[in-house]
């Protein structure tokens, strides 16, 4: 039991980094069946006390996320590969993973649009993505599509996964 969860969340973080280098997209059939066998999971070895623990792993996983979603900022997708690793880890190793394949992502972005030339251009719309989610509708400024950098998380997320799993797992 002790290699079974890890192993999944490795098992489901690769299949949606290859599904997204691919494709772009990280499908319902690859999110959905994990989350729903991590609560069944959890249940089953530790009772309803397990099945809250991943169910709250998963709603502490997606939420911001799906806010971020919800304004056009992430993929549907990844809100779902992100509840689902919640929900198989629990809170602390899910948010760990979203923390460090954000910062992976946000790495190869910087780099990416520092050598393309558009990293100050960049910032500031992200900086406006931010505002944007706390401001009333009114006050929100539209993005053009043009200053948005699309940016495919399933890889950021499969080596922030790797790096939660194989190398802190130990420690905990």
């Amino acid at each position: 039991m002790d290699l079974l969860v890890p192993s999944l969340m490795i098992a489901v973080a690769a299949t949606a980094a290859v599904t997204d280098a691919r494709t772009g997209l990280i499908p319902n059939w690859l999110t959905l069946p994990p989350l729903l066998a991590a609560l069944i999971l959890h249940f089953i070895t530790q009772g309803a006390g397990g099945l809250m623990l991943s169910l709250a792993g998963a709603l502490v996983c997606g939420l911001v996320p799906y806010l971020l979603f919800r304004h056009g900022s992430m993929g549907g997708g990844d809100v779902k590969l992100l509840a689902a690793l919640g929900a198989l880890g629990g809170a602390e190793v899910g948010l760990e993973i979203e923390v460090l394949g954000m910062s992976i992502a946000a790495v190869y972005a910087l780099a990416f649009l520092a050598w393309r030339g558009g990293l100050a251009r960049t910032l500031l719309s992200s900086m406006w993505l931010v505002v944007n989610v706390f401001l009333p509708a009114r006050y929100r400024r539209p993005i053009p599509p043009a200053e948005m950098m699309p940016l495919r998380l399933g890889v950021p997320l499969l080596l922030g996964t790797l790096a939660s799993v194989l190398l802190a797992g130990g420690a905990r």
